[in-house]
């Protein structure tokens, strides 16, 4: 481990740590499709990018694939991604776990207990344990820079990919790193190994072999790597744990033992037999799945886990305080807040886009993105949204289970972004299965949800550099599609004229709704929209779609807060009195 007192030291946010521990191993490519809680880890690795590549890439799958081949070239490679991105890199990930590597392949993926920014809550580590690749867990800022940097030493030292695993807490919480010198790593030679990296079923069935194997001497080696920690102290108490709840556990119990895993996946038995030996009662703390517990139980080691503590969410020190020893919060409760529904913002086009599907009365299959808030009050319009892409095919699958007649009161919903991340093979899917459906694509310009990251449409590259713009009107038509429509999505009047028309037709069609998120740094407002209170008739139609810098006056008439107002000029669409206008 490093000396912190040769070091001066930094305050980092969990994911700017990895992003410096990649810089220091002598990473010289990166690769990664944003996604909240790893969003950060590209956008900082990119301060390095006078000494390393890095990119965003289409979706996960894609990124893995070209960490893979940076791999096997011979230099290191880092892949990111938040947890449900592992599922869409899934392919690549298992089978690589049977090529191995030539230089060393880290994955991170950012999981999310307590579901803050995600569709689900699962547990990378059960990934893991499937595709059998090892996993790494830091508990702050300063490990994930250490432990970012062992990986790629572990995954050369073992030929394999390496997850380190993170969770939002983490991702998101800053605190003292001690930044070490870049590692000069020198290229790996590349030779050509039909029998390592061509996965064919003979050749797979050997690798197999080797990856079991390789598992089995990790796992051993493990009882004496320095990332697994003993710290004993009161025995009557022994904690097994790792990630952030080692910090909860720290804080709630003092003086408990403490088996601190930083290697979760294989685990080290012998080591956790020892220490289970030396206490009286153990308790295995983690978050979310009983990953650790279910295999420690195995062993036949007697151990207190989910019987006590939840599966769900995250973890904190009350919480565990309040497990183990009974005790509750002496803190006083909070005051309760007026609740902040989630809500576009003002200015968003997406609003003007549902404000006219819900004048339709249309249902729409959502998809990943902050359009996903269409499905609440007061918008009501998106009745679906699983997966990344999964919009258009959920349509396609609606049409051949009921019919061209039923789809025609929906739509499916789904951004720039994640059009070209997975929906472009759902599209492809209703062209060739001779499908019928109106496809909207809310283009606003860049990959909204995340923060504002750039894709291929937006004609620009993570670094910010120049490069070809996709045309996604054209791409649509690449495909056979001859409806396919560009659309000013303020231009209700057009649009709701469009839409009409499209979910008539018994075709595939595109409506591709364009106008930039309000947010973008080069957005430029309209102006600010106005009422002239004598005009207003309290009819309350502009309030309908929701929009954040309006509101009802004590007079019943409405009122503009001109601070957040982007001069879209949706409520001037909606009045019918011409009492709004933009200054």
């Amino acid at each position: 481990m490093n000396k912190h007192s040769q070091n001066s030291p930094e305050i980092m946010l969990g994911n700017a740590a990895i992003a410096r521990g990649a810089y220091e191993a002598g990473v010289k490519v990166s690769a990664a499709y944003p996604g909240t809680p790893s969003t950060e880890i590209s956008e900082n690795i990119i301060r390095y990018k006078d000494e390393l590549y890095a990119e965003w890439s289409p979706n996960e799958k894609v990124a893995m694939e070209v960490a893979i081949g940076a791999s096997i070239s011979g230099v290191r490679a880092l892949v990111s991604m938040k947890h449900v991105g592992v599922n869409v890199a899934s392919d690549p990930l298992f089978t690589v776990s049977y090529c191995g590597v030539n230089g060393g392949l880290v994955l991170v993926a950012a999981d999310d207990p307590g579901i803050y920014s995600s569709q689900n809550e699962q547990d990378t580590r059960m990934v893991a344990r499937a595709a059998m690749v090892p996993v790494l867990e830091p508990s702050d800022s300063e490990e994930a820079r250490v432990y970012t940097k062992r990986a790629f030493e572990l995954s050369e030292a073992y030929d394999t990919p390496v997850i380190v695993r993170t969770t939002t807490r983490l991702a998101h919480s800053q605190g003292f790193v001690y930044p070490e010198e870049r590692q000069e790593i020198a290229d790996r030679p590349y030779a050509r190994n039909i029998a390592k990296y061509v996965m064919m079923p003979g050749n797979a069935i050997r690798r197999h072999i080797f990856v079991e194997e390789r598992l089995k001497r990790m796992a051993e080696d493990a009882n004496e790597l320095d990332l697994n920690r003993v710290e004993y102290a009161d025995k009557k108490i022994g904690i097994i744990t790792s990630g952030i709840p080692y910090q909860y556990v720290k804080e709630a119990l003092p003086q408990a033992s403490v088996l601190k895993l930083g290697l979760v996946h294989p685990l080290p038995r012998k080591l956790i037999e020892e220490f289970a030996a030396q206490v009286e009662k153990l308790y295995i703390v983690e978050e979310l799945e009983p990953v650790i517990e279910e295999q420690v139980r195995s062993w036949g080691i007697v151990a207190v886990g989910k019987d006590i503590f939840t599966v769900q969410g995250e973890y904190s020190a009350q919480m565990i305080r309040s497990a183990l020893l009974g005790e509750e919060s002496e803190t006083d409760e909070p005051e309760a807040v007026p609740a902040r529904p989630p809500i576009l913002c003002p200015g968003c086009p997406h609003r003007s886009t549902y404000a006219v599907l819900k004048k339709l009365k249309l249902h729409g299959a959502g998809d990943i993105g902050c359009y996903t808030l269409g499905a609440v009050a007061p918008l009501n319009v998106v009745d679906t949204t699983i997966c990344m892409g999964a919009s258009i095919s959920t349509l396609h699958g609606m049409e051949k289970a009921k019919g061209k007649e039923y789809i025609k009161d929906w739509v499916a919903i789904i951004g720039d972004s994640t059009f070209l991340h997975t929906g472009i093979n759902s599209l492809m899917n209703m062209v060739y299965n001779n499908s019928t459906g109106t496809v909207l694509i809310l283009d606003n310009s860049t990959t909204g949800m995340t923060g504002h990251q750039h894709h291929a449409a937006t004609g620009k590259t993570l670094t910010g550099d120049v490069t070809y713009m996709i045309n996604i009107a054209a791409l649509c038509r690449s495909l056979g599609i001859e409806h396919v429509y560009e659309v000013d999505a303020f231009d209700v009047t057009e649009l709701e004229k469009t839409i009409k028309r499209e979910v008539a037709r018994e075709a595939v069609s595109v409506i591709i709704a364009q106008s930039p998120c309000a947010l973008l740094k080069d957005f430029v407002p309209k102006g600010k929209c106005q009422v002239d209170k004598d005009s207003c008739k309290k009819c309350g139609m502009c309030l309908a779609p929701g929009c954040p810098a309006m509101r009802k006056a004590e007079d019943g008439t409405v009122e503009i807060d001109e601070v957040m107002c982007n001069g879209c000029g949706l409520c001037m669409s909606s009045c019918k009195f011409g009492a709004i206008a933009r200054l």
